[in-house]
């Protein structure tokens, strides 16, 4: 549906929403985003013009269906997927790309790193009405002999490229500096970042500095022209609880936000990416140094996981510390697996990781009181008292898991409508039995407002009782 948008917008050398919104103008993509919503398109231009809020919308993705992420607007999910050099082929992917917009992806990340990364990433933006994301330097790797091999040239040739074929926002760890690595030294877990242990092997090799900080104005002028949005990489982000909030991580976000003002200066969207692993009571801190330091960028963090011993079960530690972040102000939440720190995930990892972290999300949204946030809630705890299983069912945000939970004891169509489930059955359930307390107050506010007879209302008010 962008097509007609774009084909206004040819003679423009700059094409980014933050350019049009810097000059009053509330796009169609803005407008979309308003909608969606439910805020006004000028507090959408005026949140993009401030850097606040970003539109990831490539002009080349045409079959977008634009979405905003800010702290003005609903906290958002991120679902990634992608293949690896050991598994994983075009009709997976788009499997799980398949799963994530049903399950309400906000964003998809294409992470693959094996074979026909080009093919993989063409059918995903054809298919994908949601941004797509992607980490150009793993496509350069799966290019050259080795990272050794790599030029400057060779990374802004693949940004360039896929900036052509229509992502809308790249991760680029143009933060880690060769002054701040051996501030990593004394961690646990060194680098766990795969596109910052990259830059660090070849800036040591080398001998020189990371080339996408050197070459940022480059990199600005390819993402002013296509409207990609720059998701500003935490290459030094903590790979577990001890490492978090050390001088790597605030030395490099602060790197961040030189860059992110270079960015705005050529009208190019930035958000900024964000740990990782970090005890609980930290995470709102992290929060607040991000959106001091970076200018109020939109913050964009993986989990982060609240505990490092769970493997297995990691999309529920990260979704804990998701929901703190969310509700600190992180702008949008990048799902973890349960696969993660084991293995490539498939559709049904997708899912339950999704699923985990869209609770997240709604649950910052109402903690933060955004208008309507909690009206879905309201209207399933109705259907939950008035015992209508099928909008119980409706309102869920995994409609086909809570029917298959109720029907692996109660399948019949009658149970679709009794008043009790299989954990309480038909003698104890408390909302059932309820039923006499309603009965109760009722016939208490019918007795009270009974008229009195005179001589009762005449001693009553003689006594200084109230008359009700």
């Amino acid at each position: 549906m962008r097509s007609e948008w774009v084909s206004k917008r040819t003679g423009d050398r700059v094409k980014t929403q933050m350019f049009y919104a810097r000059r009053g103008v509330v796009t169609e993509e803005m407008d979309f985003v308003a909608r969606r919503e439910n805020v006004s398109a000028e507090v959408v231009r005026d949140e993009v013009a401030r850097g606040r809020l970003v539109i990831p919308a490539n002009v080349a993705h045409v079959n977008l269906e634009p979405m905003g992420i800010g702290i003005a607007l609903s906290c958002k999910v991120n679902a990634n997927i992608g293949n690896s050099a050991v598994t994983s082929v075009v009709d997976e992917e788009l499997a799980k790309l398949a799963v994530s917009i049903k399950y309400g992806a906000d964003t998809v990340m294409d992470l693959s790193t094996g074979g026909n990364i080009d093919g993989i990433r063409e059918a995903i933006l054809r298919a994908s009405p949601v941004p797509i994301g992607t980490v150009p330097i793993y496509q350069v790797v799966q290019q050259v002999k080795s990272i050794t091999h790599m030029t400057a040239d060779d990374l802004l040739g693949v940004i360039e490229h896929q900036a052509k074929q229509g992502v809308d926002y790249m991760t680029l760890h143009a933060g880690v500096l060769r002054s701040l690595l051996p501030t990593v030294q004394h961690r646990i877990t060194g680098i766990v970042s795969r596109g910052g242990s990259l830059m660090a092997q070849w800036m040591i090799e080398h001998g020189e500095e990371n080339p996408l900080y050197t070459r940022w104005d480059d990199v600005l002028d390819i993402c002013a022209r296509y409207d990609v949005t720059i998701s500003a990489g935490d290459g030094l982000r903590p790979g577990c609880l001890a490492d978090a909030s050390d001088e790597a991580q605030f030395g490099e976000l602060k790197v961040l936000g030189e860059l992110t003002k270079r960015a705005w200066e050529k009208n190019v969207q930035v958000m900024i990416e964000g740990p990782g692993h970090v005890p609980f009571d930290q995470i709102a801190m992290n929060v607040e140094r991000q959106r001091e330091w970076c200018h109020d960028a939109p913050f964009y963090v993986l989990g982060p996981l609240v505990t490092d011993i769970a493997p297995g079960y990691d999309h529920i530690t990260s979704a804990i510390g998701a929901t703190m972040a969310g509700y600190s102000g992180a702008a949008m939440l990048c799902y973890v697996t349960p696969k993660e720190h084991l293995g490539l995930p498939n559709a049904e990892d997708v899912r339950n990781g999704l699923i985990a972290y869209k609770i997240a999300a709604h649950a910052s949204d109402i903690a933060r009181k955004r208008p309507g946030a909690r009206d879905r809630d309201d209207a399933l705890s109705r259907a939950r008292y008035a015992f209508d299983w099928n909008e119980q069912f409706r309102l869920s945000l995994d409609p086909e898991r809570a029917r298959e939970y109720h029907d692996e004891t109660l399948p019949d169509a009658y149970f679709k409508s009794a008043e009790f489930c299989a954990m309480c059955g038909p003698k104890f359930c408390s909302m059932h039995i309820n039923r006499v307390v309603e009965e109760y107050n009722k016939s208490e506010v019918q007795r009270t407002r009974l008229p009195m007879a005179p001589s009762t209302a005449e001693s009553l008010a003689a006594s200084g009782s109230p008359v009700r």
